[in-house]
């Protein structure tokens, strides 16, 4: 079985900036949200992960989300464009065990977007019936003040 064929790039993104994908924290009106706009970022529209990933809420602090050969759920999310130096901030800004990898999205785009590693989330929560981190922050009434 080989790799699927490589998704393409979001259309409309300016040279000077790169789309990201996020799935937690950084997320319009959750806890480091006032990080992205520090960073230049602008939030292009809400979107759906294709159904082939797996979200786990490491300590109740922020998701850690693995893409799976089965058993996979479609995953909320928001894409934002930023700057490149903008862009550095975000990720050098991040917890240990989480990466930047291409992501795909339900509509057939792979940005670039956050995403955890296998070691990460070893023992953690499975949090994927949610359907993503803000509906489980919701239904656990998780403080996003911190």
């Amino acid at each position: 079985m080989g790799l699927p064929p490589r998704p393409i790039d979001v259309p409309g993104i300016p040279p000077e900036c790169i789309a990201l994908v996020v799935n937690g924290g950084l997320m319009s009106g959750l806890r480091s949200h006032k990080r992205m706009l520090a960073a230049g970022g602008v939030l292009l529209r809400a979107v759906r992960t294709a159904p082939v990933y797996r979200l786990f809420s490491v300590n109740d602090r922020f998701p850690g989300m693995l893409r799976v050969g089965e058993g996979g759920s479609a995953i909320a999310a928001e894409l934002w464009s930023l700057p490149r130096t903008g862009f550095t901030q975000i990720i050098e800004g991040e917890p240990d065990g989480l990466s930047v990898g291409r992501l795909l999205l339900e509509d057939g785009t792979g940005p670039l977007g956050v995403i955890a590693e296998p070691r990460l989330v070893a023992g953690m929560a499975e949090i994927t019936g949610f359907g993503g981190w803000r509906a489980y922050v919701a239904a656990k009434a998780i403080s996003q003040d911190w």
